[in-house]
C-alpha cells in the first residue's frame, strides 16, 4: 500500500530510486512493492528536516532548468543535492575536503564538468547557474537519465549512502512540497 503512495507521492523515477538505494544501504521502511530484480520491499528512511524552509526562487529556477538537460534527471534531485551542500546556496564556505561553490565540487572534479552558462568563456565554480547545471552535467555523466541508475549518480556525486539517502529524503520532500 504506502509503495503505491510512495509512486504517487515522489513519482516512479525518485521511488524506483528510494527502492535501489534499500538495496545498497539494507532499508528498513516498509513499502510494500518490491524493486523488479532486487526483491527489496524497504527503504531506509533518511532524516529529512522540516521541508518548510523554502527553496530560494533563483535556486528553485535553476534546478528546474538543469534538469532537463539529462533527460529523466527529476529537478529535485538537485535541490535535494543543493539542499545538502550549502542550503541552497545560503552556506558556499569552502569545506573542509576543498570543495567549493554552492553545489561543493572538488576543483579537479570541476575541470571536468564545470559549464559556462552564461557564455563567458569560463565556468565558474561560484555562480549558481553555472555549478547547477554542471551538476546536471555530473549526475547524468554517472547515470542519472535512469531510475536504476540514479543512486549511482548520485554517490559519485559524494561517496556515501547516507549522502543518497538524505539527497533522496530532500528529493521526494520537495516533490510534495513542490510538485515533480
Amino acid at each position: 500500500m504506502f509503495g503505491r503512495l510512495l509512486v504517487g507521492a515522489i513519482g516512479a523515477p525518485i521511488a524506483a530510486a528510494l527502492l535501489c538505494v534499500a538495496a545498497v544501504m539494507g532499508g528498513a521502511m516498509d513499502t510494500g512493492a518490491s524493486s523488479p530484480g532486487t526483491g527489496v520491499t524497504s527503504v531506509a528512511a533518511p532524516a529529512v528536516e522540516d521541508p518548510s524552509d523554502p527553496i530560494p526562487a533563483e535556486m528553485l529556477v535553476l534546478y528546474r532548468a538543469a534538469a532537463p538537460t539529462c533527460p529523466g534527471l527529476p529537478w529535485v534531485v538537485l535541490a535535494g543535492i543543493g539542499r545538502v551542500e550549502t542550503d541552497h546556496g545560503r552556506n558556499t564556505a569552502v569545506s573542509s575536503a576543498g570543495a567549493e561553490g554552492p553545489m561543493q565540487f572538488m576543483p579537479a572534479t570541476w575541470q571536468e564538468y564545470g559549464v559556462d552558462v552564461h557564455g563567458t568563456g569560463v565556468p565558474d565554480i561560484n555562480d549558481p547557474a553555472d555549478a547547477v547545471f554542471a551538476a546536471a552535467a555530473m549526475l547524468c555523466a554517472n547515470g542519472a537519465s535512469t531510475a536504476a541508475g540514479l543512486p549511482g549518480a548520485i554517490y559519485a556525486y559524494n561517496h556515501s549512502d547516507q549522502y543518497v539517502a538524505d539527497v533522496l529524503g530532500w528529493a521526494a520532500a520537495y516533490t510534495e512540497e513542490y510538485g515533480p
